[in-house]
């Protein structure tokens, strides 16, 4: 299992409308190949910053499939427009 880590820094004011719209593009990641899980989380000391954490089968689940498709297209629609800057994802794996 590999976990994506996203740190999403949404522009000022416009948090209730991203918010919004991420249950509107979850049922997207959660129809996708390798799908396991996901979260949102908003942070407490920083009122426009959030975590996203979504847990993949394998990195090409997410980095090929994902990223390669057309329902990404409309994920980026929904939800690339609220950040500024433009999110770091990275991904991590269990270690034994």
């Amino acid at each position: 299992m590999i976990l994506e880590v996203a740190i999403l820094n949404v522009k000022t004011a416009q948090e209730a409308g991203f918010e919004a719209a991420f249950i509107r593009a979850s049922s997207i990641i959660a129809s996708m190949k390798g799908y396991r899980r996901h979260e949102l989380r908003r942070c407490l000391e920083v009122a426009n910053q959030y975590v996203l954490l979504v847990e993949w089968d394998t990195l090409e689940d997410h980095t090929i499939s994902f990223r390669g498709s057309d329902q990404y297209q409309e994920w980026r629609r929904l939800l690339h427009h609220f950040y500024d800057p433009f999110p770091t994802v990275e991904h991590y794996e269990a270690i034994d």
